[in-house]
C-alpha cells in the first residue's frame, strides 16, 4: 500500500466546501473522483482540515492510499487533467504509511482581506471582504492587541465535538 501526499490548491466559491456531500459540489469528492479515473482504485482522501462553502485554499494538505505503482511525478499532471480548473494539484510525494494528513497537521493558517477602496475589485472580488466605508485605522490597533497570541476557541465548536 503507498501513501501519497497532495499539496492542492482551489478557489471555493463554487463548491459546497471540502467535505464530502450527497449531490453537492465538493472538493474532496471532486479529486477523490478524479484520482479513480485515473487509478482506477476507489479512495478515501484525508485532509488536513475541512473548508466551509465558498472558501478558497491555496496550500491544502491531503492523502490517500493506492495499491497501484502509479508513478509519483505524474500524478498531479494526471488528477489536473481531470479537474475543473478552480482545483488544482500543485504536488505529490509518496510519504510513510503513518502520515495522516489531519492528525500529523502542525499548524494551520487563515488570512482574511478588507478591500477598503470606495469601488472595490472585479478581480479579487470573490476573495476579498469589500468595505467601502473608511476604518478607523487608530480603534482597529487598539482592538488588535486582544487578538494577538494563543488564544482557546474551543466555546466557537459545535456541541456534538468533544475535542
Amino acid at each position: 500500500m503507498r501513501n501519497i501526499k497532495l499539496i492542492i490548491e482551489y478557489d471555493g466559491k463554487d463548491f459546497n466546501g471540502w467535505q464530502k456531500q450527497r449531490d453537492k459540489l465538493n472538493i474532496q469528492g471532486e479529486i477523490e473522483r478524479a484520482i479513480e479515473s485515473v487509478t482506477g482504485e476507489k479512495v478515501d482522501l484525508i485532509a488536513s482540515g475541512r473548508t466551509d462553502a465558498g472558501v478558497n485554499a491555496i496550500c491544502q494538505i491531503a492523502n490517500f492510499k493506492i495499491e497501484k505503482d502509479f508513478p509519483i511525478e505524474k500524478i498531479p499532471y494526471a488528477l489536473n487533467s481531470q479537474l475543473k480548473k478552480s482545483i488544482r494539484v500543485k504536488s505529490a510525494v509518496e510519504v510513510d504509511e503513518r502520515f495522516h494528513s489531519r492528525y500529523n497537521c502542525k499548524k494551520k493558517t487563515y488570512e482574511y482581506t478588507i478591500n477598503n477602496s470606495e469601488q472595490g475589485t472585479a478581480i479579487y472580488r470573490n476573495m476579498q471582504y469589500h468595505h467601502s466605508i473608511k476604518l478607523d485605522e487608530t480603534k482597529m490597533n487598539e482592538g488588535i492587541k486582544y487578538l494577538i497570541g494563543e488564544h482557546d476557541f474551543k466555546s466557537f465548536k459545535a456541541s456534538r465535538n468533544k475535542q
